[in-house]
């Protein structure tokens, strides 16, 4: 394996960090208006996140900077051509950071940040799947690896309506029904009395709704993407990647018929985890699979010097470790169930 496998490798296991840590806290604010029925509902939503979403969203970032330094072709061509997406993506996070904190701060404006809240959790969940459904696709891409509209010169894509196409639309909604589910297992560690009666119910319908629509995805990839799909079987790691979801949805059954909550939690980790390994195995050793006449985006000719990515990855190889101590400390000191007290007097 060379340093450029290795590189795709990490990328992906920082997506899956970010897909874990911060998939939780995007589906509590997808559940904030439907299951906070009471001002103390939402303060007890929100304390369930609040001392956490920043530092989840360290691993986007992450992802993000490991993708322009390790693979920067990449990196130009993706975020050119889904720049209008892009956009709305980075201005629903923003408006989703200043509800959490301007929220209990500010309640003359309540309803503005109730609603930034939930629409700044709710268009990331669906974008995020359709960005990984058009990806899984390919990208209309030109000889220099530029996106197009169809024939001609070299044009970035600037309608979003060109990404919401049947089969990434079926994705989205498969993103967005897992990331209710983890959000409604992580309620269900933290949450009290009738939020936390709620959240077990909207868990047992959120798990059948993903289990369904993984099935659906998984027949319109090999439906509509048949050489996607191909791809992810013909190796050891899709079919491993494609049992540990299954094992991670079984384990939210398991633990939901048996109020096993942290087993449920673990389980809808496990799910997420291996949807970034699923999409991963389907797209190797491309990272932007080709519509057109270009060829495709691939670690081999998309990547950086060898010098950049041993840096690199001397560099990860101390970070890593220390980040993944800091969110052992955080998430250890805010363990267990809010306090019904601190819910009630809105401090967050």
């Amino acid at each position: 394996m060379g340093l450029g496998e290795i590189w795709f490798v990490l990328v992906g296991v920082l997506l899956a960090g970010y897909a874990i840590f911060d998939g939780f806290d995007l589906g509590v604010g997808v559940l904030y208006p439907f299951l906070g029925k009471s001002e103390a509902d939402k303060a007890e939503m929100r304390m369930s996140v609040g001392p956490l979403w920043d530092g989840n969203e360290v691993w986007l970032l992450t992802g993000g900077g490991a993708l322009f330094a390790a693979f920067p072709a990449v990196y130009a061509t993706v975020f050119s051509g889904f720049y209008i997406a892009l956009m709305l993506l980075l201005f629903s996070l923003i408006f989703r950071a200043a509800s959490l904190e301007f929220r209990h701060r500010d309640p003359a404006w309540a309803k503005l940040w109730d609603w930034s809240f939930f629409l700044g959790s709710a268009i990331p969940s669906l974008l995020f799947g359709v960005a990984v459904g058009n990806i899984i696709r390919g990208l209309p891409l030109t000889a220099e690896g530029e996106f197009i509209t169809g024939g001609g010169a070299p044009i970035f894509l600037g309608n979003l309506l060109t990404a919401l196409n049947p089969y990434a639309i079926v994705i989205g909604l498969l993103s967005v029904a897992w990331i209710v589910l983890h959000g409604s297992t992580w309620l269900s560690l933290k949450a009290t009395g009738n939020l936390y009666e709620r959240a077990k119910v909207v868990r047992r319908t959120a798990s059948i709704a993903y289990a369904t629509l993984l099935v659906v995805s998984a027949a319109a990839t090999a439906i509509l993407v048949p050489d996607a799909f191909a791809n992810g079987i013909s190796g050891p790691a899709g079919w491993l990647f494609a049992l540990l979801a299954v094992a991670g949805t079984a384990l939210v059954f398991v633990g939901a018929s048996k109020d096993a909550d942290r087993t449920s939690f673990y389980g809808s980790a496990l799910a997420g985890a291996s949807m970034v390994g699923i999409w991963a195995a389907s797209i190797f050793p491309a990272l932007v699979p080709s519509l057109g006449p270009g060829e495709a985006l691939t670690i081999a000719n998309s990547q950086s010097s060898q010098l950049t990515l041993t840096v690199m990855l001397i560099i990860a190889a101390i970070g890593v470790p220390l980040v993944l101590f800091y969110f052992y400390l955080i998430y250890k000191t805010y363990a267990g169930r809010i306090p019904t007290s601190s819910a009630e007097d809105g401090s967050y």
